[in-house]
């Protein structure tokens, strides 16, 4: 009978394997194959970091190296976000800054952007909008969503930057195209109020529209505002009553 893969991650763990190591604790927080175990997650993901990789200089193993320290990096960022978010262990927010910093200096994109985040937000830190805004056009500039649209966010609203309303539209527009939920939202915004570009009422409820089929909240309202005051489409208060308490009961 084979193992099922969770045990042979617990079989390679058991013997030093850090990406072993890793896996099972990914299994653990999303409950793949096992009880979901925030403690056990924090654990393994804490090991792997600690135990890191031994270097060899050989060329032979150049490539594995280079794995296997990317592996290393990836448990650091998963470590992170368990003290950021006190998944497994107290909730630590200068830990997590730490962390995603040492990982954002091996050029780990999501990292680049979780540091952008503490910046922003003060999380673990003292808050420093210049450098989110720097930390989010890096991370943005490798084509991470997440980032291009915060980015566009920051240049709408003048946040570590000058106010460059047009950047912010092309920015919105770049993430929307990737699928990017929230930056399709700003756009919506862009396009109802004309900013950055000019007024399109009519683009603006089909976007809304399609995100609220797509299970956004906050675009339940903004349909709803379009209802209700004639926005891109025709008035119609019962619509827009519905997406107000389905949006309210959803909150």
């Amino acid at each position: 009978m084979y193992q099922r893969y969770d045990e042979l991650y617990k079989e390679a763990a058991e013997k030093g394997d850090i990406i072993a190591i890793n896996n099972p604790g990914n299994c653990y927080f999303n409950g793949i194959g096992t009880e979901k175990d925030e403690i056990k997650t924090f654990e393994l993901y804490k090991e792997a970091a600690e135990k890191g990789t031994e270097k060899d200089e050989t060329k032979a193993f150049d490539l594995y190296k280079e794995a296997a320290e990317k592996d290393e990096i990836y448990v650091i960022l998963n470590l992170g976000y368990c003290y950021k978010n006190g998944i497994g262990t107290e909730k630590d927010e200068t830990k997590a800054f730490e962390l995603y910093k040492k990982a954002a200096e091996k050029g780990i994109i999501q990292s680049i952007y979780q540091l952008g985040e503490h910046y922003f937000y003060g999380i673990g830190t003292k808050k420093n909008e210049i450098k989110a805004f720097e930390l989010y056009k890096q991370a943005a500039e490798k084509g991470y969503s997440d980032s291009m649209n915060d980015l566009g966010y920051c240049y709408q609203h003048g946040i570590g930057t000058e106010k460059d309303e047009t950047k912010a539209f092309k920015l919105y527009i770049k993430a929307a195209e990737n699928g990017h939920i929230t930056s399709m939202n700003n756009l919506g915004e862009c396009y109802q109020y004309g900013i950055g570009t000019n007024k399109d009422e009519i683009k603006a409820f089909a976007l809304y529209k399609e995100l609220v089929e797509r299970d956004h909240i906050y675009s339940l309202y903004d349909l709803g505002y379009c209802y209700e005051n004639g926005v891109g489409t025709e008035k119609d208060e019962i619509k827009a009553f519905k997406l107000y308490e389905e949006y309210e009961n959803k909150l």
